[in-house]
């Protein structure tokens, strides 16, 4: 025991000095009586350690009432308290005092930088959930010299420990549990404590940068559909907006998580958006085919195609035919009697009888206009025909082009409920 004098307040520096010459031997009377360390872990860089010194003891009415005093660290024996998962140089800043009660109880509290192997799972990211563990022990005193105990229960820990990170920061803090077991090798035994620190990342971060341009870009390329496929070049709109969309990726690469464990969602989520922009181009590409089809020089519609397109798909889809401009025509050039037809009266010479009972023919220029009607007759056919197999053709792609729509609106649709109900879920774990 520490001895006091009259008239100074606390232990004599000499009995300190006698205590601070034996910091190389473990403070315990019975070395047969092993030393108790209490930890206690804030995730604010903060440990707490906690032992018993049985050279530092004396009585509080005797030295004026002094119940603590605080002693360099260096000269006090302490428990050689170490992280199993550290992975780094220990850069922490020293604390060189600590705490000293009257009753030998010492409390040394330590700002720790702690950088430890943690196994993250970034499937869910950025919606995800962290489990990371710390274990705490001796590195040489077995259990017969020091025994550990976590110092507060581990509700106190949750507390204090979201107490300091509730200002700032990317990680919000769920809850910090722990156990306490014996660590077995060979012969000998270690005391250790093992704390699951459970995190949550806060993901307004991210949902702002990654997924809502993303969501916009997806929206355009929807919109870009109504765009008109006959008058305005929808294909290079697309290709503007993938070239947009690589370049969006591109940027924001680094704000994704780069692990070997496995793929994070947002990262399949974007690549499933480039392949989907990417069929929606294929499809503008094949109703702009479709469309322009007069470099087939007017080759009739398969009777196939009429049958599945134009009837079956047609009536699937409620598509409404307008009404056909060229049978009108066709009728009313039927009834239309300033139109010349082509008949035996004006397809070989005519004759005409005199008064004087002669046969003669016709005029000349009445045979070359009759000719030249007969020309045009079959010109005006022909064109008839040609703007009758392109309105075939027209609504044979503007039918494909309304289905592809909705099916691909049925499938952007169906993968955006996906994703938004798994991070949902996610959040609200």
């Amino acid at each position: 025991m520490l001895r006091c004098e009259e008239g100074q307040s606390g232990p004599t520096y000499e009995s300190l000095q006698e205590v601070i010459d034996k910091k190389s031997f473990r403070p315990s009377v019975n070395l047969s009586t092993p030393t108790i360390a209490n930890i206690s872990f804030t995730l604010y860089a903060i440990l707490g350690v906690f032992w018993s010194h049985d050279f530092l003891i004396w009585d509080s009415e005797a030295c004026g009432g002094i119940t603590k005093i605080s002693l360099p660290v260096q000269d006090l024996w302490a428990p050689d308290i170490i992280v199993y998962e550290f992975v780094d140089e220990d850069v922490s800043q020293d604390f060189p005092y600590a705490y000293v009660n009257h009753t030998g109880h010492i409390r040394y509290d330590k700002m720790l930088r702690l950088v430890s192997a943690c196994n993250l799972e970034i499937f869910s990211f950025p919606f995800d959930i962290q489990n990371c563990t710390f274990t705490f022990g001796s590195y040489m005193h077995t259990r017969r010299d020091v025994h550990v105990s976590p110092a507060l229960s581990f509700k106190e820990m949750t507390e204090n420990s979201k107490r300091y990170l509730q200002a700032s920061g990317e990680w919000e803090l769920v809850v910090i549990l722990g156990n306490t077991t014996i660590l077995k090798f060979g012969i000998d035994e270690w005391d250790i404590i093992t704390f699951w620190v459970v995190i949550k990342r806060r993901p307004i971060l991210y949902v702002v940068n990654l997924i809502i341009p993303s969501s916009f870009l997806m929206i355009i390329d929807i919109l870009s559909f109504f765009l008109p496929p006959h008058s305005v070049d929808r294909s290079s709109f697309k290709m503007t907006l993938i070239l947009g969309y690589t370049v969006f990726l591109l940027i924001m690469n680094d704000l994704l998580p780069s692990t070997a464990n496995g793929t994070p969602l947002i990262g399949i989520y974007f690549s499933v958006c480039l392949a989907l922009m990417t069929i929606s181009l294929l499809e503008t590409v094949l109703v702009t085919y479709v469309l322009h089809h007069n470099s087939m020089k007017y080759k009739e519609v398969p009777h196939w195609v009429q049958v599945l397109v134009m009837r079956f798909i047609a009536r699937l889809i409620c598509y409404n035919f307008p009404e056909d401009l060229v049978a009108k025509v066709e009728e009313k050039q039927e009834t239309n009697p300033w139109v010349v037809q082509p008949s035996e009266s004006t397809s070989r010479p005519q004759t005409s009888t005199s008064a004087s009972g002669t046969m003669t023919l016709d005029v000349p220029e009445l045979r070359q206009i009759s000719q030249d009607l007969r020309e045009m007759n079959t010109y005006l056919s022909i064109l008839r025909k040609e703007d009758h197999l392109q309105n075939q053709w027209c609504h044979v792609g503007y039918i494909l082009d309304i289905v592809l729509f909705r099916v691909y609106l049925f499938i952007i649709t169906g993968y955006a409920l996906v994703i938004i109900c798994m991070w949902c879920i996610w959040m609200n774990q």
